[in-house]
């Protein structure tokens, strides 16, 4: 009796985790743990449920549990190291996916996680050898080979070349069979009829995703433009969400629905423009595009590359981004420039205020930094930080990366090259309003290569502090370039390493132009195109209309 009491308790608290109702569902796994404790079934679970809610604390003490519980079970381990990662743990992330794979040397899961906590440790070249092996071992594994996509845009041995025709086998390997779904749109052929465009993504949030979303929904003409938003929402929602929803015209819940049901729902919405706002990064439904549920498609947002898909018609971009004329056949999307820029920009109020020129406050000390995701952060880079900082004696560096033993390896490194270990500083993961404050000590933002930064440098400029940057090969290098000529300050872009060690020694060397741009800069964004959410919504709204028109001629032609 008691065990059927059990099993039913068990399969109701699964039920409410599956359906995203996270208070119901702990309350049920408590229960059920006080009945059954030695269930590591019912502590993983538990630990899976307060994550998604989150609770961390409760999550990782119930995950320890499932593992002391049942350590031969390798899916606990993995779940661990899943939450040890989310905290920014990576050492202790790593030994639980490493412990996963040695009792389940053909788990994909794990191998995958690895590969994505080394990413995020700045061992690219370790990450992509893993994604492989994963991929060797179940080549049906969509979201691995997706990673593997997204991790050799850090990579400096690939060539765009070969990035984009690892983007086309992806498609023939996971899209392309899908066309077989393709029905025909029926939506009214009308050029200058009021659409609907759909947006999907898992960063409808707080996210960047989010913030860079909102100043655009906020702008839209709703009576022209009517946006529906696909959102894969778990958890809490949050304050940005809330706003996101207030300025769309519909919202669509789609945590727990397969690829082929949000097509159907797309489908049923009679969307017009279908816009991926996440191309191969985690939460990805580039397999709901490769259905084509609506007659137009495009990919923006998410990172500045390709999809690899002909589902997908266009992908929005820059003239900063990508000049007229360099490097459109890296993308198998048409790419559409936005008159100014790709991002627009709206800072979180959180920011605050400038701060004054840290060095003048350290006795003429320059705190170089750089907050970007470390994945982008590769060892070419950090020599070339190296040498700056060698360059100037009277300097330090404060890099952003998670705990783990890979900040170990950055030191030796520094030191390697001459620069002491107390000149290398780190931060890890901190809340929004502490990480706008970390700025406040930062004198000069260096820039990543060959993936630079978009949100960081946005977010860097707004609390006046310069970024020099890397013109790089393609879009998802050539951010930086972007930013910066949109606030007309082109002597920050180098084209060459020795010209990016030029302008940053020569800005490190001028306390005066320092504090010049920290009074400036954010006045000059607040007055740029990046912040004008109102004419970056007309342009986005342009390319639509000029895309729908091609549709809408193509289908007159089709008929006659």
């Amino acid at each position: 009796m008691e065990d059927g009491a059990f099993e039913q308790l068990f399969e109701t608290a699964m039920a409410h985790h599956r359906a995203g109702k996270l208070s119901e569902a702990i309350g049920l796994y408590r229960q059920a743990a006080r009945m059954r404790p030695a269930s590591a079934a019912v502590q993983n679970n538990l630990g899976l449920a307060c994550k998604e809610a989150g609770d961390r604390e409760e999550a990782i003490e119930a995950a320890t549990r499932a593992v002391g519980l049942a350590p031969q079970r390798p899916g606990h381990w993995t779940n661990l190291g899943n939450l040890y990662h989310e905290m920014g743990k990576l050492g202790e992330a790593i030994g639980a996916y490493r412990r996963a794979i040695t009792l389940e040397p053909g788990s994909v899961a794990a191998i995958n996680n690895l590969a994505l906590a080394f990413q995020d440790s700045g061992q690219i070249e370790e990450a992509i050898a893993l994604c492989l092996r994963a991929i060797a071992i179940d080549p049906s594994a969509v979201m691995v080979h997706s990673n593997l996509l997204y991790a050799m845009h850090f990579d400096p041995r690939y060539d765009p070349g070969e990035i984009l025709r690892e983007h086309e086998l992806w498609a023939r390997h996971h899209a392309e069979a899908l066309s077989a779904e393709i029905t025909e749109h029926i939506n009214d052929p009308d050029p200058e009829r009021a659409l609907r465009i759909g947006y999907v993504s898992s960063g409808l949030q707080d996210h960047v995703v989010g913030r860079f979303m909102l100043p655009l929904l906020h702008s839209h003409n709703r009576e022209s433009f009517q946006a529906y938003c696909y959102a894969d929402q778990s958890g809490v929602e949050d304050e940005l969400m809330q706003r996101l929803r207030a300025v769309s015209r519909e919202w669509r819940n789609t945590r727990g629905v397969s690829d082929q049901q949000l097509a159907e729902m797309v489908r049923g919405d009679r969307i017009d423009i279908l816009v991926d706002l996440g191309m191969h990064l985690s939460g990805s439904r580039l397999l709901t595009f490769a259905r084509k549920p609506a007659p137009v498609q495009v990919t923006y947002l998410a990172y500045v590359s390709t999809t690899g898909m002909r589902q997908i018609d266009y992908r929005l971009t820059d003239p900063y981004l990508d000049p007229v004329g360099e490097g459109d056949w890296l993308y198998t999307e048409k790419s559409v420039r936005l008159p100014d820029t790709y991002w627009c920009y709206q800072a979180p109020q959180v920011a605050g205020e400038v701060g004054p020129v840290p060095a003048v406050g350290a006795g003429g000390v320059i705190t170089f930094g750089c907050l970007n995701n470390f994945s982008k952060v590769t060892n070419d880079t950090l020599r070339t930080w190296a040498t700056i900082l060698r360059q100037i004696p009277r300097s330090r560096i404060l890099i952003h990366t998670r705990e783990g033993d890979h900040r170990k390896r950055i030191v030796e490194l520094f030191c390697a090259l001459g620069v002491a270990e107390a000149r290398v500083n780190f931060i890890g993961f901190v809340s929004l309003k502490q990480y706008f404050d970390v700025y406040r000590l930062i004198d000069i933002a260096l820039d990543p290569f060959p993936y630079c930064g978009g949100t960081t440098t946005c977010d860097a400029i707004w609390m006046g502090v310069p970024v020099v940057t890397l013109r790089g090969r393609t879009g998802v290098g050539r951010g930086g370039a972007s930013i910066l000529s949109n606030i007309s300050c082109p002597e920050l872009i180098a084209s060459t390493l020795e010209h990016y060690v030029s302008i940053t020694v020569g800005l490190g060397n001028d306390l005066p132009r320092l504090t010049e741009l920290r009074k400036s800069l954010r006045s000059r964004m607040n007055h740029s195109p990046l912040m004008d959410a109102s004419r970056f919504a007309r342009n986005v709204e342009d390319a639509y209309r000029a895309m729908w028109r091609t549709w809408c001629s193509g289908r007159s032609t089709a008929n006659s």
